[in-house]
C-alpha cells in the first residue's frame, strides 16, 4: 500500500513538472523543480469559484486538469458576461498578484478540475530568481488583454448595430403612427368646427363647454402628432428649411401672445429684455420652425415655473467664438430647476426629468407632461440653421427654486453663410 502511494505521489510530481515545463518552456529545468516544490495539487469539484472578481487574494493557479470560466460582472445585480475557458496547461490569477490588487474576474470550474496552486510569496520569489517566468507571465497577459479587447471591440459594435436597428424601427413606428393618428384627428376637429357653429349648441352653455374641451384636446393632440413628425424628420435628416430674412425679436413676440392666457391663469409674469440698437440684425433662417423653437422653450419655463414666478426674455446681439455675429435669445425662469446628472440627457428625444407618472396632461400646468420631445425639435431646428442652444442650472430643488437658463444663438449673416439644412434646402 506504501509503495502504491509513493508511485501515485511521484506521477503527480512529475505530471506537474512537466505542466510547469509545458507553461513556462523557457524557464531552466533547476526553476522549475524549485517551482513544483513551492505548489501544491488540489481538485474541486464543477461550479467551485476559484477567484471571485472584486475579491484580494494571493493564489497563482496552473490547471493540471479540467476546465474554467472566465466571466465578468456587467451590472450591479450580479449579471456575469462569459469571457473565456481556460484548459490543462493553462494559468490564472497571475495579475493580481503582480500589481497586489483585486481580482479582475471571476474563475469558475465548468468541471472535476485539478490545479497546481502557489501563494504570492512563492510566486514573486520566483519572479525575483527568474527572468525567464516573468517573461512567460507578461507574454500571457498580454494576449489575453489583446484578446479582450478585441472581444469587447466586437461586442460593442454587436451592441451598436442592435441599438441602430432599435433606433431605426422606432423612428419608422413613430413616423407611421403620426401620419395614422393625424388623419382622424382632423375629422374630429373638422366635426367640432361644425358642432360649435351649430344654432343648438350656441345656445347650450354646457354644449358649448364640451365642445370647446373635445378643441382643446385634439388641438393638444394634434401638436404631439407634429412633434412627433418633426422629431422623425431631423433623425432622418429631412428637415426642410426654408432661409428667408427673419426677425427674431418678432417671431418671438408672437410666441409670447400664445401664451398669455396660461400666465395669467397661474399669475407667472414674462419680463422682456431687448437690447436697444440702432440696427435690428436679421438672420437667415424659417420663421414657422423658430416659432416652434420659442414655442418649447417658453412652454417648458411655464411649466415647471411655480404659480406667481417670474420668466425673463433676453434678446441682443452676441459674439461668439465658433459662430461670429450671432443674436442672442435667453430664456430664464425661477423654476424647479434641472439636476446635474439630467443635463447632459435634456435635448435626448423621449427624456423626462423627474417621475412621469406625476405629471399631468396639460402643457401649461405646473409640471405638466408632454412626450419629451419638445428640447430634442429644438436642438435640431436650431442646429439646423447653423446656431446653439445650451442649458444651465444650478441643480434641482422643488422648494428653493434655483431656475434653469436656455440660451439660443442664432448666426447674423447671408443666407449662403448660414449652415443650410442637410438635404440643401
Amino acid at each position: 500500500m506504501r509503495n502504491f502511494a509513493a508511485t501515485l505521489l511521484m506521477d503527480v510530481c512529475m505530471d506537474s513538472i512537466s505542466l510547469l515545463h509545458q507553461a513556462f518552456p523557457e524557464m531552466s529545468r533547476e526553476a522549475v523543480h524549485q517551482l513544483n516544490l513551492l505548489a501544491r495539487v488540489k481538485s474541486y469539484p464543477e461550479g467551485v469559484v476559484l477567484c471571485a472578481e472584486g475579491a484580494y487574494e494571493n493564489t497563482f493557479y496552473l490547471i493540471m486538469d479540467g476546465e474554467v470560466e472566465i466571466l465578468k460582472q456587467f451590472d450591479a445585480a450580479g449579471g456575469e458576461r462569459f469571457i473565456r475557458h481556460l484548459n490543462t496547461g493553462e494559468f490564472f490569477g497571475e495579475m493580481s498578484i503582480i500589481v497586489d490588487g483585486p481580482r479582475t474576474a471571476t474563475v469558475r470550474t465548468t468541471q472535476p478540475t485539478t490545479v497546481l496552486e502557489i501563494d504570492r510569496d512563492s510566486i514573486m520569489r520566483m519572479l525575483r530568481t527568474s527572468p525567464e517566468m516573468a517573461l512567460s507571465m507578461v507574454r500571457t497577459t498580454i494576449d489575453r488583454l489583446r484578446m479582450n479587447d478585441r472581444l469587447q471591440i466586437e461586442e460593442m459594435h454587436r451592441a451598436y448595430e442592435a441599438l441602430q436597428r432599435l433606433d431605426r424601427a422606432k423612428l419608422d413606428f413613430i413616423q407611421v403612427a403620426a401620419h395614422e393618428l393625424r388623419t382622424p384627428i382632423t375629422i374630429i376637429r373638422g366635426y367640432r368646427d361644425v358642432l360649435s357653429s351649430h344654432p343648438v349648441v350656441k345656445k347650450d352653455t354646457d354644449l358649448l363647454r364640451i365642445i370647446n374641451g373635445m378643441g382643446e384636446g385634439t388641438e393638444r393632440m394634434f401638436e404631439i402628432v407634429n412633434s412627433m413628425l418633426d422629431v422623425s424628420k431631423i433623425d432622418n435628416q429631412t428637415l426642410q428649411v426654408a432661409f428667408v430674412p427673419v426677425l427674431p425679436r418678432m417671431v418671438f413676440s408672437e410666441t409670447l401672445h400664445t401664451f398669455e392666457k396660461a400666465c395669467a391663469q397661474r399669475s407667472i409674469t414674462i419680463r422682456q429684455h431687448h437690447q436697444k440698437s440702432p440696427t435690428v440684425p436679421f438672420i437667415h433662417g424659417d420663421p414657422v420652425l423658430l416659432n416652434k423653437v420659442f414655442y418649447q422653450l417658453l412652454s417648458n419655463a411655464i411649466k415647471y415655473s411655480p404659480d406667481g414666478s417670474v420668466i425673463d426674455v433676453i434678446t441682443r446681439e452676441a459674439m461668439d467664438a465658433e459662430l461670429g455675429h450671432c443674436f442672442e435669445i435667453i430664456v430664464a425662469d425661477h423654476g424647479i430647476g434641472i439636476a446635474a446628472e439630467q443635463m447632459p440627457f435634456i435635448f435626448e428625444k423621449f427624456y423626462q426629468g423627474g417621475n412621469v407618472s406625476l405629471h399631468s396632461s396639460s402643457k401649461t400646468a405646473f409640471r405638466g407632461g408632454g412626450p419629451g420631445l419638445g428640447l430634442a425639435i429644438s436642438k435640431g431646428i436650431i442646429e439646423a440653421h447653423g446656431g446653439k442652444i445650451e442649458a444651465d442650472s444650478p441643480g434641482r430643488d422643488e422648494k428653493l427654486c434655483p431656475g434653469t437658463t436656455f440660451r439660443v444663438l442664432l448666426p447674423v449673416g447671408k443666407p449662403e453663410e448660414s449652415l443650410k439644412s442637410p438635404n440643401g434646402g
